[in-house]
């Protein structure tokens, strides 16, 4: 920037914040000192208790997760069957996505704590408001000296109303560096002033800082749950399928042996569509395919591949995910990529398979996977 901004200028968002406290003087001055004051009551009472709110509502969100996570997991809660209602499927999805994603289970908790407390406290924050500014309620509402303690204290609070608003808007600045909105509300120079001499050095870091990382580690977990939808999509499993996963594996010894011969079979049966990525690239036409077009094409992309094989899996009581994120491109880059992890009880551990990549290596459980394959958020199981 030139540095050659002033506090005010022609930026619409000055303006706003401007009009802000402008507004709130013309209230106060209408209404007068006892009116005035009730509302400036009303709006520290709310702020303090909204504070409180969310202070305490982390706080028991944060004791809560641990033994909530704990207690779902004693509930060994098995996968519906196959023929199970949509409201089964679903309901398993967000069950288990509750007790494998924390960041989704500390929001989920905080909101539902968030909530009832708001619902305690809302009575009680007019109550409490109405019988501070009780005694001010003498002060006539009329008059030139009234109505301008009203303009005053209606200062005071638009004020502080203007500070919320450019705290919003620091927000939205420090989630999204890049947005639409960002540069234009920064180049505000009262905007940058109260920034820079309150909301900063008032959250400390918090929102700069913690907020987008929180934001960004919560977009992986939900991309993570997005892609439960399989769960429920490909919840019912074809018989040509089972039957084919029950002749693979018949004679497989323990999981992983049944994991193993799945990854071949996948691996070595299925053909790499080469024309659906030129589609999708010159034309950006995508083809959704279910795990049975997979199955009796026996062609797909790798996404395709990771969730037939998810398909098998299940259909031999494999406790299996599909994953998705980046995958090395043997050129020095990665692209968009899918694979599986099958967890083995008797070893208490996930397993890494990429049956997409098994006619190029052995990627089943290898042990440079992370070295070419990268998660990006995405996971299903």
């Amino acid at each position: 920037m030139s540095g050659n901004w002033t506090v005010l200028d022609a930026n619409l968002v000055t303006w706003m914040i401007l009009a802000v406290v402008a507004f709130s003087l013309f209230q106060g001055f209408r209404r007068g000192a006892s009116g005035s004051v009730k509302q400036l009551l009303f709006f520290l009472v709310g702020a303090v208790v909204a504070v409180t709110a969310v202070i305490v509502a982390a706080w028991a969100a944060s004791s809560v997760s641990p033994h909530l996570q704990i207690w779902l997991t004693d509930r060994n809660i098995g996968r519906p069957e196959p023929d199970a209602n949509f409201f089964a499927q679903f309901g398993y999805t967000a069950i288990t996505g509750l007790r494998d994603l924390s960041l989704f289970r500390f929001a989920v908790l905080f909101l539902v704590f968030h909530t009832v407390i708001r619902v305690v406290t809302g009575l009680a924050t007019r109550v409490l408001a109405s019988v501070i500014s009780f005694p001010f309620a003498i002060v006539p509402g009329g008059g030139a000296v009234s109505r301008s303690f009203g303009g005053i204290i209606g200062t005071a609070l638009g004020t502080g109303r203007a500070l919320l608003f450019t705290a919003v808007l620091f927000a939205y600045c420090a989630l999204f560096p890049q947005g639409p909105m960002t540069d234009y509300i920064q180049q505000s120079g009262l905007y940058r002033e109260v920034a820079a001499q309150v909301i900063r050095p008032a959250t400390g870091g918090l929102i700069e800082e913690r907020l987008p990382v929180f934001a960004r580690e919560m977009s992986g977990e939900l991309d993570q749950l997005w892609l439960k939808r399989y769960d429920i999509i490909d919840a019912e499993l074809p018989e040509d399928i089972v039957r084919a996963a029950v002749s693979v594996t018949e004679g497989k010894d323990g999981e992983q042996a049944k994991a193993r011969a799945l990854y071949d079979w996948v691996g070595s049966r299925i053909a790499y569509d080469d024309d659906k990525v030129k589609a999708y690239e010159e034309r950006g036409d995508w083809l959704e395919q279910n795990p049975e077009h997979t199955f009796e094409t026996r062609k797909g992309v790798c996404i395709d591949y990771a969730r037939l094989y998810a398909a098998m899996a299940r259909a031999v009581d494999l406790d299996v995910r599909v994953v998705t994120g980046l995958g090395y491109d043997g050129r020095g880059g990665y692209g968009a990529h899918a694979w599986n992890e099958v967890y083995l009880t008797e070893q208490d551990r996930w397993i890494s398979l990429d049956s997409t990549w098994a006619k190029t290596g052995d990627w089943f459980d290898s042990p440079g996977f992370t070295d070419t394959h990268i998660r990006k958020g995405g996971i299903t199981g």
